[in-house]
């Protein structure tokens, strides 16, 4: 307790309390749990505390899905290890000398953390035995299986005693992640902790609607009138990123990037100059950034839109961590509409919507269907001829109300329009939704129906959603065709 109260912690979070228990007893256990819920104390804790420091064999192994993780976690454990004396922790990843890790290998490790791909790799070289190992973890599962880790995975199980204790984290529950629990887990209790949901409760999600060309000087907008302590930029490819990164600097912000082409040691770097808050933006893909669990991190930008909603929630888990709040902007064209909507039914929720200028926009929807309502005033708008329309949708196949003219205005249920009346045009109308009465005198008038029957100069209009515009126009001698610029659309 007393190393926990050095470094300010003093409750435990939900997923902690639920799982720590349950991991002490010895009982292999499923827990669906978001970054940022304090997951990584609920399996480290009851590790450590069950380590026999006289032996020096591997007794426990976790296995998550990059080195930055991999590393996060180390970091986590060399701090609690500091009131067991005796117990050794070893990080195992691609991107170091594997002579030093097999030198460390050798002076005795009892937990030992690392990536798959470098694991595999020391036991076909025989310089690690997991013979002995009484606990595995498998953290970020979902993220691994994506990554395409199963076939290492599996691989690395089959090296550990089959009376293990198994513990498998994961922000997303999929059935790969399923099915890999029922094959190599001993009837695990699950734990979620849904009120822990960070997506919900300490992350104020937008969507600002924008276009490719003005992304860039959208998030240089957003930034400048944020000011985020610390903030990330997440992009989808490394190349985007680097460009993104290389064109905020030119421009006098404090960036860096963070991407696979990096170096292992320039991308440990970068993360230290980030943890310990000398630079304010960083610029990363989504791989990359996994393992980073930064407290300052007061923003999340998502230059490119997620194509899940398992990646959004991963991407905004970098924000609003420890209880603190945080704020997730996701840049959405037009084509990233379904994205979007596909990421809502992920989360459950419907996420604000502001253009370029920060306008909040109407959005009203089912989340469930992904399917847009119109609100009653917004179905039509014109400048000069054209009228606005209130009420319910007209069935009319083309039923649109056209503005008034000089002469007048008829109204309608569905739609409103009139229309200016030519020399000879018609003085009296019905209109069949409302009742009204519309007259032109004066002006030049188009209206547009979706049933038009005239007779020598008289044209009349009918929309089968008894709704629709009475229109007469100038005739001509043979028919009931009327013409005129001061219909529909604007005259010039």
């Amino acid at each position: 307790m007393h190393t926990l109260n050095q470094h300010g912690i003093a409750v435990p979070t939900p997923v902690q309390a639920e799982t720590i228990p349950v991991v002490l007893s010895g009982e292999d256990v499923v827990s669906q749990a978001q970054t940022g819920t304090g997951k990584t104390l609920a399996f480290l804790l009851p590790i450590i505390q069950r380590i026999d420091a006289s032996s020096t064999h591997v007794q426990a192994l976790i296995v998550a899905p990059t080195r930055e993780l991999a590393l996060q976690i180390t970091a986590e454990a060399k701090k609690l290890i500091e009131a067991y004396k005796g117990v050794n922790v070893l990080a195992v990843y691609g991107g170091q000398d594997v002579e030093r890790q097999m030198r460390k290998l050798q002076g005795g490790r009892q937990l030992v953390i690392g990536t798959p791909g470098r694991l595999l790799d020391h036991l076909r070289r025989g310089t690690i035995s997991l013979s002995k190992v009484k606990t595995l973890v498998l953290d970020e599962a979902d993220q691994m299986l994506h990554m395409g880790f199963l076939g290492e995975v599996e691989e690395i199980i089959r090296q550990i005693p089959t009376n293990r204790q198994t513990l498998l984290f994961s922000a997303t529950m999929p059935v790969n992640v399923r099915r890999l629990a029922e094959r190599f887990m001993r009837s695990p209790i699950d734990i979620h902790v849904q009120s822990e949901r960070i997506t919900v409760k300490n992350v104020k999600q937008i969507v600002v609607q924008t276009t490719d060309r003005a992304k860039q000087a959208t998030l240089c907008k957003l930034i400048d009138e944020h000011r985020p302590y610390q903030a990330i930029i997440f992009c989808r490819t490394k190349r985007r990123a680097s460009k993104l990164n290389e064109e905020l600097l030119e421009m006098g912000y404090d960036s860096d990037e963070l991407h696979g082409d990096l170096s292992q040691s320039k991308r440990e770097q970068v993360m230290e100059r980030f943890r310990k808050v000398k630079m304010q933006l960083l610029v990363a893909t989504d791989v990359a950034a996994r393992g980073l669990d930064v407290e300052g991190i007061t923003h999340v930008f998502n230059y490119d839109i997620p194509q899940d909603a398992e990646s959004y929630i991963h991407r905004i888990g970098r924000t609003g961590r420890a209880g603190a709040q945080g704020i997730a902007i996701t840049f959405a064209s037009p084509r990233d509409r379904m994205a979007v909507e596909l990421i809502e039914r992920g989360i459950g929720q419907k996420l604000e919507r502001r253009n370029q200028d920060g306008e909040h926009t109407e959005v009203a929807g089912d989340v469930r269907t992904g399917r847009g309502k119109k609100s009653d005033n917004e179905r039509s708008s014109g400048r000069g001829g054209r009228g606005n329309s209130r009420g319910t949708r007209s069935d009319a196949k083309d039923a649109r109300g056209q503005g008034a003219g000089r002469g007048g205005r008829g109204a309608a249920r569905g739609k409103q329009g009139s229309d200016a009346g030519g020399r000879s045009g018609r003085r009296e109308a019905r209109n069949e939704g409302h009742g009204g009465r519309s007259s032109a005198r004066d002006g030049r008038g188009q209206g547009r129906s979706s049933r038009s029957q005239s007779s020598q100069g008289a044209g009349r209009q009918e929309s089968r959603g008894k709704s629709g515009g009475q229109s007469s126009g100038r005739s001509s001698q043979g028919g009931g065709r009327s013409s005129g610029r001061g219909g529909g659309r604007r005259s010039r």
